[in-house]
C-alpha cells in the first residue's frame, strides 16, 4: 500500500533529492510547480497529505478545503510554520509536522558569507575582473576580527552563528527571551539587551523566528538605535525588518550595508525567475539600486545536507502517517 501525497511549489532540487530518500517507492508523490492555496487546493484531492513550502497560503480556507478533500497531514518541508493557521487545523484535526534543524550550518555559514562578500566586496570585484578592470578602487573592508558582532536569536542557528564569528576573533554580543548562559560561557559570548546590543555592534546577524513580538523587531526607532556604520545581515524572516525604515536608514548613510537573504514581501518574487520581467515591488527594486546591499534569494538552506535531511525527515513522517505511527520527535507543531 502506497500513501498519496501531493507536493507544491516544488523545484527541480526537491524532486531529486525526494526521489533519493529512503522509503521514496512506497510514496505515491504528486509534484505541482505551483503554490498551495484555498484557490489550488482541490489539486489535493485524494491524497492524504501535502508537503509545502514557506510561500504556500495555508490559512483556514485552504486548510478546510484540504480536510474536506480527505487530507489528513500538513507536511512543511521547512522550519518556519507562519504560513499555516495552526489553530484551524487543531479545529479540523489536521496534523502538522515541519522541519525543525534540517540544517542550521548551512544558513549560518550563508549569512557569514553574505557578510564577507559584502564587506570585501567580493561581487563588485567579480564583474570588475571579468570586465578586465583590475582596479582596486572602491573595494576597500574591514577586518572581522576585533569586531563586535551582534546575534539577535540564539537558537541552533544563531549559536552556530555565534560561534563561527568567534572563530574570526570577533567579539559577540547575544540578544534571546531565553538565553542559554552555559552555552554562552563556553564560547565567550555576552548576552544583553536588544538597545545594547544594537549600539554596540558593528555587524548585526538577524536568527529569530517570526512571532508576533519580533514582527518589524528592526524598524524606524531600532534602527536609529544602531552603531553608525554598522553592518546588518539577515537570514531569518524577511519581515523582521521593515523595508521602508530600511531603505530610510540606507539613504540616510545611518547603515554601512545590508545583506538579505530574506525579504518582507518576497512571496511571488523569490524562487523564481523574473529576468524578463519588470520588478513590480518597488521597494525591493530601490534596495537592488544601493552599492551596498548585496541580496540573494532566500537560498540559505540551499545545501546537499540541507535538501538530504530536509527530504528524509519529511519522507520519514509521511511513511509514519500510512503506518498509524508518532511523527518523529520534536517535528510535530
Amino acid at each position: 500500500m502506497t500513501i498519496e501525497a501531493a507536493f507544491y511549489d516544488v523545484k527541480p532540487y526537491d524532486r531529486e533529492y525526494f526521489d533519493k530518500a529512503d522509503g521514496a517507492a512506497r510514496l505515491a508523490r504528486h509534484f505541482h510547480e505551483f503554490r498551495l492555496s484555498a484557490e489550488t487546493a482541490a489539486s489535493a484531492e485524494g491524497a492524504r497529505a501535502v508537503c509545502v513550502f514557506v510561500n504556500d497560503a495555508l490559512d483556514a480556507a485552504c486548510l478546510e478545503k484540504l480536510s474536506a478533500s480527505g487530507v489528513k497531514l500538513v507536511a512543511l518541508r521547512c522550519a518556519g510554520h507562519n504560513n499555516v493557521d495552526l489553530a484551524a487545523a487543531k479545529r479540523l484535526g489536521l496534523a502538522v509536522v515541519r522541519v525543525p534543524a534540517y540544517s542550521p550550518h548551512a544558513v549560518a555559514e550563508h549569512a557569514v558569507a553574505l557578510l564577507l562578500a559584502l564587506n570585501r566586496r567580493i561581487h563588485r570585484a567579480y564583474n570588475r575582473v571579468r570586465d578586465h578592470n583590475f582596479s582596486l578602487d572602491g573595494l576597500v573592508g574591514f577586518d572581522v576580527a576585533g569586531k563586535t558582532v551582534g546575534i539577535i536569536g540564539t537558537g541552533k542557528i544563531g549559536k552556530i552563528a555565534a560561534q563561527i564569528f568567534r572563530g574570526f576573533q570577533a567579539e559577540v554580543l547575544a540578544h534571546d527571551p531565553y538565553p542559554d548562559p552555559e552555552w554562552a560561557r563556553r564560547h565567550g559570548v555576552a548576552y544583553t539587551d536588544l538597545a545594547r546590543l544594537l549600539a554596540a555592534s558593528d555587524v548585526v546577524s538577524l536568527h529569530a523566528p517570526l512571532l508576533p513580538d519580533t514582527f518589524h523587531l528592526l524598524k524606524a526607532d531600532t534602527l536609529a538605535g544602531m552603531k553608525p556604520g554598522a553592518y546588518l545581515i539577515n537570514t531569518s524572516r524577511g519581515k523582521l525588518i521593515e523595508t521602508s525604515a530600511l531603505i530610510e536608514a540606507l539613504k540616510t548613510g545611518r547603515l554601512g550595508g545590508v545583506a538579505l537573504d530574506v525579504y518582507e514581501e518576497e512571496e511571488g518574487i523569490f524562487f523564481e525567475d523574473l529576468s524578463g520581467l519588470v520588478l513590480q515591488d518597488d521597494e525591493l527594486s530601490r534596495l537592488l539600486t544601493f552599492p551596498n546591499v548585496l541580496v540573494t534569494a532566500h537560498q540559505a538552506f540551499l545545501t546537499r545536507e540541507a535538501l538530504a535531511e530536509i527530504a528524509r525527515v519529511t519522507t520519514e513522517n509521511l511513511l509514519r502517517l500510512e503506518k498509524g505511527e508518532p511523527f518523529l520527535e520534536g517535528t510535530a507543531l
